[in-house]
């Protein structure tokens, strides 16, 4: 993973994004983030998302997040935990 793109694209969630895509019909799904124009798509799934934001901007570099948790996908037996804010 390129840790450039990982820490643009989460900053801009944090400071961008978080305040107006966090609402309660959307917690739980994914937004892919274009971090160069902070363009962005949210959908169920992730595949989508990123499909719909490269149909528009072929040239994106994308970041996702799972909207209100700390990880898109838990591994093993772990389980995904909301973030608090």
């Amino acid at each position: 993973m390129n840790s450039a793109i990982s820490q643009k694209g989460h900053a801009l969630y944090e400071k961008e994004l978080r305040r107006v895509v966090e609402t309660e019909e959307n917690i739980g799904k994914i937004i892919a983030i274009d971090i160069l124009t902070g363009e962005y798509e949210i959908d169920a799934d992730l595949l989508q998302a990123g499909l719909r934001l490269k149909e528009r901007r072929p040239d994106a570099s994308l970041w996702s997040e799972r909207i209100g948790y700390d990880a898109v996908y838990a591994l093993g037996a772990g389980t995904l935990s909301r973030v608090a804010r």
